[in-house]
């Protein structure tokens, strides 16, 4: 019986490896046989070979070690049942009779036998937005003339002939957000795509420098959200194959229909009915691997909608120097992120100024609370509500709001909108299921959930959009090639749900990377207390304005966040022309009460280099080389939560 490598903890959780004659690499880089995406992997970190005894580990003079049951080796001959960590991640190696299910995915390349003509393939997409636009565009350009793709969303409707989305008169707020698209996935988009979003060069600006990110030296790029929604939806308006529903997908009013389809594609977004309509099938989400102490970790960020005045290399340099405020934005406009602190989350809160209760629709659908002409007040226009801290202009949370404008240079009349959002992970444990099985009168249907409905999003903006993106041009690929017009098979996405596995494990690491922090003794806590920490002993230090009394008077704190920014400035400067001089630097700083400098110097630097480092490549899985991954069933509980990593002041700047 051959053996095998099993994922026990990492993106190849409940995967295989089939071991054979061909050494098997582990390593960092995208050419080894096993891809490990830790930080603390290296380049060739350890290589499995076939040598008398039977399977040899042998360490490549890793930096961090390759162990087995606990022990350091640089050696050792494989036993059933030996558990192999490299890096963050580890592996389990064992017979092929002891598993469930193994594949060698080089069988998947044997060409299927295919009809003269295999039909159409019967796709619905449920949820409208970048995502699933971008993959019913993808499919019917992988597939022409052999998709009938029909595409719901409740936050279009009819003008004419032509499908637009609606507009604050008819209930629609659109999203007017910047999101920040990794050079990776722009570069995936056909022609046409591409033509569309960036061929005005107005539509998005090139805010952040080349890094790790990048590919072939182009950096990523600030756009805004409703653009790419806007750009495709014309797009697939024009395409014959593609039919748009102006409606709110319902899945009990619409299964019937449903099981004549081959395929159900699910990007309703994170609260989505649909996927939880179908919970048996997909398997009910894990929150425990994303706690601490016990908790499920959350934070929760306002969004403010601003327009800056300073340049983008002074804002690139504020936002990655402190973990309080993050600007995204083109070219100024945009939104401030703010975390927040528990006590400040409570404080999210409306006013209905007729009945003189507290609402809380800005943070708990959430709203967009816009600034009023008539008496700058932030209302929100569905449900009539008052911003509650922006009326109580003394309050502790409209002071650090103000703290933060005024580090981005900001005019306060330059506020013109407040939301927020949540960042709630969770881990998944499978992507695709099978809905409905072949009958003498229906094909079989397939789900498959893409976007927020597969991933959370994140702090960054974009971070989802980019993860999303990456999901629908894999399942595009995955369908293209499997589609030969007879029933589809789990084994056909056996590719598409380990790159969704990839992305979950990598986008999620990095998330929890960006919201907990590991201090010289080891321990663990969320930034959002450490903030937390920082403005309680600092209530004294003036946080209304630039002078004060209490902690960091003396400069002490201002002096450690410029040399903080030097430093950062130092391995940005290569690849960012016009980052400001310490002299700049610190004028500009010197108006920010004492109170916020603490907490901005003690919130720590974004971990660019963990937050950051190379993204998850799915053209891996799509090589006809590629490595073994197959998925067997396992029981999500048992992957531990990713280790927390001691941060690195801005190493790269992986945006």
């Amino acid at each position: 019986m051959p053996s095998v490598i099993v994922g026990r903890t990492g993106p190849f959780t409940g995967q295989s490896v089939v071991l054979g004659g061909e050494p098997l690499s582990f390593g960092r880089k995208s050419d080894n046989g096993v891809v490990i995406v830790s930080p603390s992997a290296s380049r060739l970190h350890a290589e499995i070979l076939t040598e008398d005894p039977g399977f040899v580990l042998y360490d490549r003079d890793s930096r961090n070690g390759t162990y087995v049951n606990g022990q350091r080796v640089t050696r050792h001959v494989l036993r059933p049942n030996d558990c192999i960590r490299i890096g963050d991640e580890t592996f389990l190696y064992e017979a092929q009779d002891s598993m469930e299910t193994v594949m060698d995915l080089s069988l998947l390349d044997v060409p299927r036998v295919a009809t003269a003509d295999p039909g159409v393939l019967r796709v619905t997409v449920t949820g409208g937005g970048p995502v699933g636009l971008a993959f019913a565009l993808a499919l019917d350009e992988m597939l022409p003339g052999r998709t009938a793709i029909t595409l719901y969303d409740g936050r279009w409707t009819r003008k004419g002939s032509a499908v637009v989305w609606k507009d604050e008169t008819q209930g629609n707020f659109r999203r007017q957000q910047v999101v920040t698209v990794q050079s990776r996935q722009y570069l995936a988009l056909s022609e046409e795509v591409l033509g569309a979003l960036f061929g005005d060069d107005g539509a998005y600006s090139e805010m952040w420098p080349v890094g790790p990110d990048s590919v072939d030296g182009h950096p990523p790029r600030n756009i805004r959200i409703a653009h790419i929604e806007d750009r495709l939806l014309e797009l697939a308006g024009r395409r014959p194959a593609i039919r748009l529903v102006p409606e709110r997908f319902d899945v009990t009013e619409q299964q019937n229909r449903l099981t004549r389809e081959h395929v159900l594609v699910v990007c309703e977004g994170g609260r989505s009915r649909t996927r939880e309509h179908y919970a048996d099938r997909f398997g009910a989400a894990d929150a425990s691997i994303y706690s601490l102490d016990g908790e499920h970790l959350q934070d929760v960020v306002l969004g403010l909608r601003v327009k800056s005045r300073l340049p983008d290399p002074m804002s690139v340099l504020l936002t990655v120097s402190q973990n309080r405020f993050l600007l995204n934005s083109l070219r100024g406009e945009g939104f401030l992120n703010m975390r927040l602190t528990r006590e400040e989350a409570r404080n999210v809160i409306g006013i209905d100024p007729v009945r003189h209760v507290f609402e809380e629709c800005i943070a708990a659908r959430p709203c967009l609370m816009s600034r009023q002409q008539e008496d700058g007040e932030f209302r929100c226009p569905t449900h009539g509500t008052l911003f509650l801290p922006a009326l109580l202009r003394g309050s502790p949370l409209w002071k650090e709001i103000r703290q933060g404008l005024g580090l981005f240079g900001v005019a306060e009349e330059d506020l013109s909108a407040i939301t927020s959002f949540r960042l709630d992970m969770v881990q998944r444990p499978r992507f695709t299921a099978q809905l409905y099985r072949p009958t003498a009168t229906s094909p079989g249907t397939f789900g498959f959930l893409l976007g927020d409905a597969a991933n959370a999003i994140h702090f960054w903006p974009g971070r989802g959009l980019n993860s999303g993106l990456a999901s629908a041009s894999s399942l595009a690929r995955s369908l293209s090639r499997a589609w030969q017009g007879r029933p589809l098979r789990d084994a056909d996405f056996i590719r598409h749900e380990a790159a969704m596995s990839m992305l979950q494990y990598r986008h999620k690491s990095r998330a929890w990377n960006a919201m907990v922090t590991t201090d010289d003794q080891g321990v663990t806590r969320a930034i959002k207390d450490v903030i937390a920490r920082s403005t309680e002993a600092g209530a004294g230090a003036g946080a209304d304005g630039g002078g004060g009394t209490g902690a960091g008077a003396d400069g002490s704190d201002l002096d450690a966040l410029l040399e903080r920014m030097a430093g950062i400035r130092d391995r940005l400067e290569s690849r960012l022309p016009g980052l400001p001089t310490d002299a700049e630097l610190r004028s500009h700083l010197s108006s920010i009460a004492p109170a916020t400098l603490r907490t901005l110097r003690e919130s720590g630097a974004w971990d660019t280099l963990i937050v950051g480092g190379e993204e998850a490549d799915i053209d891996l899985f799509y090589q006809s080389d590629s490595p073994v991954f197959v998925p067997r069933p396992a029981d999500p509980r048992s992957a531990p939560a990713p280790a927390a990593v001691r941060p690195e002041l801005g190493v790269s700047l992986g945006r």
